[in-house]
């Protein structure tokens, strides 16, 4: 990691937080295809307090065209991110087309599981490397400073993560940590998350992050993670406003590089 790299990354720390506790909301799968989604989650968050998230965009959408290419696309994200909202890279096409000899346990984690969009759960260093950095910079190149990583599900080999690191990427997240790149140092902090692609799912998702935000109400870390398609079903969106109202007051809304950022100077990085 380049020197100029860590030193921009510092200031984006926010000013001293209203309570100790934190609470990071990301949109996932912004893409030109999402933007205007995208854009109605916005603003409800913000009316609901929430002013910072982190938007996990992805470079070129199941391969729909390279989002860095869509200028309005990018002036949006540019005015969101002069604002304090965070863009994350998401993986590079967020799909894992389905391979040969594949073991039961792989079909149920890429097929059932995620539907065909765990790309880096199995990726080689090379390969991921490669995706990576061409994000990066085709971000860079947008006027852009993506200090994340995140693949799509959350599904990251160990290959993949090193290359995400030498990429300069300052962290990664999965399912239920975040991990500081640099230092190495890795937080538990599940996200809330929900299934939406069928009735079953989605009665499932509604009781699960039930108990698991009230299970979690002891962390100092709150993960909240919105897909395009939860705001397409009015129980799932209600109940994401019902616990956002519910943490209102107790907890500081960030992104995860001011977390991160925010560890650090803790730490003494």
């Amino acid at each position: 990691m380049t020197s100029a790299v860590a030193t921009q990354f510092l200031p984006a720390v926010a000013a001293a937080s209203a309570t100790k506790d934190f609470l990071v909301v990301s949109i996932h799968d912004v893409a030109p295809s999402t933007q205007q989604i995208a854009e109605k989650i916005i603003s409800e968050l913000t009316h609901k307090g929430i002013r910072h998230c982190s938007l996990l965009v992805v470079p070129d959408y199941h391969r729909q065209g390279a989002s860095m290419q869509d200028r309005p696309f990018v002036s949006w994200l540019r005015n969101l991110e002069a604002v304090g909202h965070e863009i994350v890279i998401h993986g590079y096409f967020h799909e894992r087309p389905t391979q040969a000899r594949e073991t039961f346990l792989e079909k149920f984690i890429t097929q059932f599981y995620t539907q065909g969009e765990g790309e880096f759960y199995d990726l080689g260093y090379d390969e991921a490397f490669r995706r990576i950095r061409a994000a990066r910079d085709e971000f860079l190149a947008g006027g852009l400073k993506p200090r994340g990583f995140v693949a799509p599900a959350w599904l990251l080999s160990h290959e993949a993560e090193r290359a995400a690191r030498d990429a300069e990427m300052e962290y990664t997240t999965r399912l239920r940590t975040v991990r500081d790149l640099r230092s190495g140092e890795t937080f538990w902090a599940r996200s809330l998350v929900y299934s939406v692609r069928n009735g079953w799912r989605r009665v499932t998702s509604l009781a699960w992050n039930a108990a698991l935000s009230h299970a979690l109400k002891s962390k100092p870390l709150m993960r909240l993670s919105i897909h395009p398609s939860d705001f397409s079903h009015p129980t799932i969106w209600r109940q994401i406003v019902d616990l956002i109202s519910e943490m209102n007051g107790h907890r500081t809304p960030t992104t995860y590089q001011d977390w991160i950022a925010e560890q650090r100077l803790k730490r003494g990085l």
